[in-house]
Parts: structure tokens; sequence; C-alpha cells
């Protein structure tokens, strides 16, 4: 009686972090209806699988790590359409199971740790931190074989440009795909770039 006890304050435990995380930290943000049952599906199975193999490996934690190794190696994350922010509610929410399945930690120790793990991913991911910076994948309609040339290009459709990649260069469309790093301009700002020195040539260029 008194296992089953531990067990439903642990599992209390774990759905209210991961319902704190998917419904109060994730969905408000990035509203990504698609991805909520596979966040609390995965986490409620891995709470499962760690109370289950706790409960049958005893005090020992051998037998534990190996059927862990063994869970989260079979775990892959193949989808293009899934952002490398939306990977670390993955892996947020497989911790949060694995952290709060753990039959012989504290309740206090777990309730600690699941909290630290809120904390960061809510400040990591806060809207305001660098709220100004964005990435996007631009097709311009044009070659540039100068940088400067590039960066004032990026800076007249974008706002003032960070960093940039050329993933692909088309002579014969007269076209290139740049993935761009950059800062927004701020509204009521003037759309007249302002004069930077000019990076090095890319690597691109140099061949």
């Amino acid at each position: 009686m008194e296992s089953m006890r531990h067990l439903a304050a642990h599992l209390g435990l774990d759905l209210v972090a991961v319902c704190l995380l998917t419904f109060a930290i994730y969905y408000p943000r990035h509203r990504r209806r698609d991805l909520v049952p596979a966040y609390l599906a995965l986490n409620v199975a891995l709470f499962t699988v760690v109370a289950a193999l706790g409960e049958l490996s005893g005090n020992g934690g051998l037998a534990l790590g190996f059927g862990l190794f063994g869970v989260l190696s079979i775990i892959r994350l193949r989808s293009d359409a899934v952002q490398h922010e939306e990977v670390a509610y993955y892996f947020t929410t497989l911790v949060l199971g694995l952290v709060c399945g753990l039959p012989h930690l504290a309740l206090g120790i777990a309730a600690a740790m699941a909290a630290v793990l809120l904390l960061v991913v809510y400040g990591a991911d806060h809207p305001r931190l660098y709220a100004r910076s964005r990435r996007t994948l631009v097709t311009l309609d044009a070659v540039h074989g100068d940088p400067a040339a590039l960066r004032a290009d990026l800076a007249r459709r974008l706002g003032e440009p960070l960093d940039w990649t050329v993933m692909e260069v088309d002579y014969v469309r007269d076209l290139m795909v740049v993935d761009v790093r950059y800062r927004a301009l701020e509204p009521g700002a003037p759309t007249t770039p302002r004069q930077v020195t000019p990076q090095s040539a890319p690597a691109w260029e140099a061949a």
C-alpha cells in the first residue's frame, strides 16, 4: 500500500509537470496542437517504463540503466518539420518522465528537479529573449558575387543581417538561396540599411 501511494504521488507530480510544460509554456508560444499528444504520450510512457523497471530491479540500478538505454535508443526525431526548440521540449518531457518515474528517488528531490527543468525551459524559450532576432530562408532573384551587395540586399528586404549562409546558387535562373539570421527592424524605423563593414567572401565565391 505504501508503494502504491508513493507511485501515485510521483505520477501526480509527473502529470502536473508535463501539463505545465505543454499547456502553460509550449502551446501558448508555438501553437502546434499536433505535438501536444506526442509530448504527453512520450512523458507518460517513459514514466511507466521507468517505474516498472524500478520495481523489477529492486534497489539495484544496473538493470534499470540497461533498460532505459534500450528504451531511449529507439527514440528518433527524423521529421524535418520539428524545429530545434521543439526538440528541446521533446527531451524535457522525456527527462521529466525519467526523473519523476524513478521509484527510489525522494518526492521532494524529484519535484525540485522538475521545477528546475521547467524554469530553464520557461526562461530559455521566453518570447522577450532576443525578441527581434529572426531566421529565414530567402530566395533572391539575383546572384550577388560581392558580399557587400548581398548584405545590402538582405538588409533592404529583411532588416540588419547578423549572419548568413549561401545554400544554393543558380546562374541559369539567376537566383540564390540564402539562410539568413537577422535582426528585424523596429516599428517605424527607416528601411535604408546602415553602412556596415563588408564580411569576408563566403566559401562559394572563393571556389
